[in-house]
Order: structure tokens, then sequence, then C-alpha cells
């Protein structure tokens, strides 16, 4: 009975979440809170980000919780650091915590901070330019953003998995001076621009049974629509299934020390069009892995790069992309289990 109602489960998944391919409208820049769309850890964005079926990790909770059932650990902390473009700075983490082997669930915490920098403010003004430079004011709330998530994920059977997290995500993109017009005058206000919002992540992984082909889907940054203004908006809303497989099953007597993992995720944004990831891992002696990806539609980048090191539950973990007009991103993570 079990084996019926999961492989149902499984198939109505699988309609859900491909029903957006192949019947909606094109709709682009509908979403805001684009922050949550950027990926902060370095083996999965080392891998194009096709990481919807990667398990074992904390770090799964910002690509698909249900990847944290495959947990060996008690405990999993995972820290990333990286500057994004125009000196955006990012800072992220995870920890998971797999209670009596998975018998109970795993429960995970994430986090992810972004500082947009010091700004040069200005203000309207009734001049020629319309506008005048205040420069850095101290006292002006700078931007920034934040994100705190509250996960779990369990397995359901041995093939499959599932798994969610709840976020309350803020952003304050600081003040401004706006005019307000009255019948009789105009008068400048200062408003705070600032907003905060639950969102909520679901996730599914399936292993088929034939060598280590699995499947995974996962639905991200689903939330009620928000406005600052007049126009409202949703979150980066994204769906994606993935597809996985250690590509050397397909060899004969091939060692256990090294193995070739491929990954392919298909990704429908809400507010721009469809892109694949596809991304491979090569681990030796599970102490180092080179990492490759591809990213497809993408205006300023595509291929992705990266290495990583392991150790008495220790790892380090760097990736690399070069940007068309911005300068080149690098990502390095910390990650240590036990």
């Amino acid at each position: 009975m079990k084996k019926y109602l999961t492989t149902f489960i499984v198939i109505n998944l699988i309609f859900t979440l491909f029903i957006p391919y192949g019947f909606s409208q094109k709709k682009l820049a509908q979403t805001g809170f684009q922050f949550l769309s950027v990926g902060t850890d370095a083996r999965a964005t080392a891998m194009g980000e096709a990481f919807t079926t990667v398990e074992g990790s904390s770090v799964a909770l910002f690509y698909n919780p249900a990847g944290m059932t495959a947990m060996n650990s008690l405990i999993d902390l995972s820290f990333s650091n990286m500057n994004w473009i125009a000196d955006i700075k990012y800072n992220s983490g995870t920890m998971a915590l797999n209670l009596g082997k998975g018998r109970y669930g795993v429960f995970g915490l994430s986090f992810l901070t972004v500082d947009y920098g010091r700004f040069e403010w200005t203000r309207v003004a009734e001049n020629e330019q319309g506008f005048e430079d205040i420069g850095d004011m101290l006292g002006f709330p700078e931007p920034s953003a934040h994100m705190i998530g509250l996960g779990y994920a369990r397995q359901l059977t041995d093939r499959f998995s599932v798994g969610g997290q709840v976020k309350y995500v803020y952003q304050n993109l600081g003040e401004s001076f706006v005019p307000v017009y009255t019948a009789d005058d105009t008068v400048i206000e200062k408003k705070k621009y600032k907003l905060d919002v639950f969102a909520f992540d679901f996730g599914t992984i399936y292993k088929t049974g034939f060598k280590s082909l699995a499947f995974g889907m996962t639905v991200r940054n689903f939330s009620r629509e928000i406005k600052y203004e007049k126009e409202g908006f949703q979150l980066p809303l994204t769906f994606k299934i993935g597809v996985s497989m250690n590509a050397f099953d397909f060899l004969a007597d091939t060692p256990d020390y090294h193995s070739l993992f491929i990954s392919v995720d298909a990704v429908h944004p809400r507010s721009y069009s469809e892109y694949l990831n596809i991304g491979a891992e090569y681990v030796f002696m599970n102490m180092v892995a080179l990492r490759c990806g591809y990213i497809t539609s993408q205006d300023e980048y595509d291929f992705t790069a990266g290495i990583g090191f392991k150790k008495f539950g220790f790892a380090v973990d760097y990736s690399y992309i070069p940007f068309e007009v911005f300068d080149d991103i690098n990502r390095i993570s910390f990650k240590f289990s036990f």
C-alpha cells in the first residue's frame, strides 16, 4: 500500500509542477525581494545551482529542504560569505539537527543577511535640477535585507522524502524625502520603506531504485502579495524539478573511492523566462571535489566552477563565476558536521 501511495504522490507532484511550464503566460519582472534568488553556498553555485536532488547537508534548506533527510551526522552546520555585484555583501548559514537517526525527522534553521553598503542620499528640492545632494547622512538607516527560516524534513519511505520551511523575510530600503501635494501647498515628508512577510518552501525527493537515479521537486518563496506604495508584488516564486545520478554507476568494476555526480534542474521562475541548471561534481577519496556547471539563458554569466575539501567532518568549498560586465563572483563556504 505504501508503494502505491508514494507513486501516487510523486505523479501528482510532477503534474502540479509541470502545469506552469505548459500553460503559463509570459510575465517578467513581477516580483520583489530579489535577494532571495541569489545563491550563496559555494558547493551549489559551483555546480550551476543544480542542487534540487543533492542530499545530506543542512544547505538543502536553501534549495530543497527534503535533502536534509539523508544526513548521517547528528548536527550539520554551514556558513557562506560572498561579495555580490556593486559591492553588495551576503552572509548566510544553516544548521540541521538529526534526532534519533531520522526517526523523528530532521529540524533545520537558516539565515541570510544582505548589506547593500552606504549610499549618497538626495532629496527633492525647489531648484533647477529638482533635487539636492545631502551626502552620506549619519542617522539614516542603510538599505539591508534579512531572512530567517525554520525547516523540517522526513523520510516517508526508504525512497521518498519530503521537507518544508517557513521563512520570515525583511527588507529595509532606507528612508526618502517625498513630496506630498495638498490643495494649498506641497509638503516634503520623510518616508520609511521597509516591509516584512512570511514565505514558504516545500520540496520532495524520490529515489527510483534504479542505481542512484533520483528525482526532486521544489517550490520556493511562496508568499502573499505585499507593496511599498501603490503597486503590489510577490516574492520570487520559483518551481524546480531536478534529476541526478552518479555517472560511474554505468561503469563496471568502478572503485568506491570516487564518484561523478551529474545533476540537471529545470527552473520556472515567476518573474522571468525558464532556464536549466546543469552541474557536475567529481569526488575523489571522499575528500577532494572538483565541480563545474552551466546555467542557460543568462545575460551576464553561464559557466561556473569550484573546488572543495572535506576531512574529519570539516569542509571548505570555493566557487567562481565570471561575469560579462560586473566583477567576477567568488564564494566561500565552511561546513562542519558531527
